[in-house]
């Protein structure tokens, strides 16, 4: 059974989110920033993407402002925001589009960009195009999953719940306000059809969900049992020069925190595993330290990752003025903290501990 969309249409129409990339009642929504939106919103909450947004929109105004820029400048803005692959996809991306001269107005055209996949296509093409389709996110999953009372686990029901959302559309109500439809599913999910105590009693669905009528609402969608975390180790070296610039290297531009900048030291995410602590002291200081030099302990970082825990022990020195180490290339270069790409990881390497600490930007 499809569920009437115009009981969903009547809830987000009193309850729709305020959001700086929606366009207000009645208004066209913007490609550029429904595209913006949906690429930062990639496995992060939208507390964290709003500032995050405000700033490339202040720093990029236009599609063509964000295609132009180094991407250097691109990175730098995004540092923080994790995933960098999506920066890199998010330039090219814009680069693409300005060579078009628009954003395709076809799911089929938008696929072909980089970057944009099965549900950024259609979320782009419904909400700023008019087009009836459903992007299929976690909040339409969870939805699909409750009205179907679908109990097979996540991922492997993945294929059946978007076959199952691709028809919550098929009603006259939602074909006629495909933008509006697609945000209220949106906003139902992050709102009354949350992942942990679903408010029911208040869902304009209710009545059609076979999960609320089974009782069963707050248990789907199922997942199967996620696999333990390995947790890995590092040692990491901060040092300064007597103008408090950081000695910091670049990683390679592609894969984990690909484009960003980091402290010298171990490798820490070629492997499945690193060395335990001990064993990795033994040779942190003779073949990856980036000097011979007395090295205070700053202090400890613990940082998740999606695939693993990395434990870090951060070692600094400040060099005396006019001194002349020698410090190879392969270790990096001294620079401002303002000219850094600096991932939360590194953020927080940086900022550990009293001792051999650059100053607050």
């Amino acid at each position: 059974m499809t569920p009437d969309s115009s009981l969903l249409l009547r809830w987000y129409d009193r309850h729709r989110r305020t959001l700086p990339w929606r366009a207000a009642p009645g208004q066209q929504a913007d490609p550029y920033h429904v595209w913006l939106s949906e690429i930062m919103l990639q496995q992060t909450v939208v507390q964290t993407v709003i500032p995050y947004y405000e700033r490339f929109l202040e720093r990029f105004p236009t599609v063509d402002a964000l295609a132009e820029a180094p991407q250097e400048d691109v990175l730098q803005l995004w540092a923080g925001l994790g995933y960098y692959a999506r920066a890199r996809n998010l330039h090219a991306c814009a680069q693409a589009v300005h060579k078009l001269g628009a954003f395709p107005r076809t799911i089929e055209g938008l696929q072909k960009l980089p970057g944009i996949g099965a549900y950024t296509s259609r979320a782009v093409a419904a909400i700023a195009f008019n087009i009836p389709t459903v992007p299929v996110d976690g909040n339409v999953e969870r939805i699909t999953a409750r009205l179907n009372a679908v109990e097979d686990p996540l991922p492997a029901s993945r294929p059946l719940l978007a076959q199952l959302a691709s028809h919550l559309n098929d009603d006259p109500a939602a074909q006629a306000r495909p933008s509006d439809f697609a945000q209220a599913l949106f906003d139902l999910g992050a709102s009354l059809c949350s992942p942990r105590s679903p408010s029911c009693l208040t869902c304009p669905w209710r009545d059609c969900c076979l999960a609320n009528a089974r009782n069963m609402a707050e248990s789907l969608p199922a997942r199967q049992k996620k696999k333990a975390r390995p947790t890995r180790h590092a040692i990491l070296f901060r040092v300064m020069d007597s103008a408090g610039n950081v000695l910091l290297r670049s990683r390679p531009p592609e894969g984990l925190l690909g484009g960003t900048d980091e402290l010298p030291g171990t490798p820490w995410s070629d492997g499945k595993s690193t060395p335990s602590p001990d064993e990795l002291a033994k040779t942190a200081f003779t073949h990856y330290a980036p000097l011979q030099a007395h090295w205070d302990k700053c202090g400890e970082v613990k940082h998740i990752f999606s695939h693993f825990t990395l434990l870090i022990r951060v070692y600094g020195c400040t060099l005396p003025e006019k001194s002349n180490y020698p410090i190879d290339l392969i270790h990096g270069r001294f620079r401002p903290l303002k000219e850094a790409i600096l991932s939360s990881v590194m953020k927080k390497c940086l900022l550990v501990g009293r001792k051999h600490k650059p100053a607050a930007d």
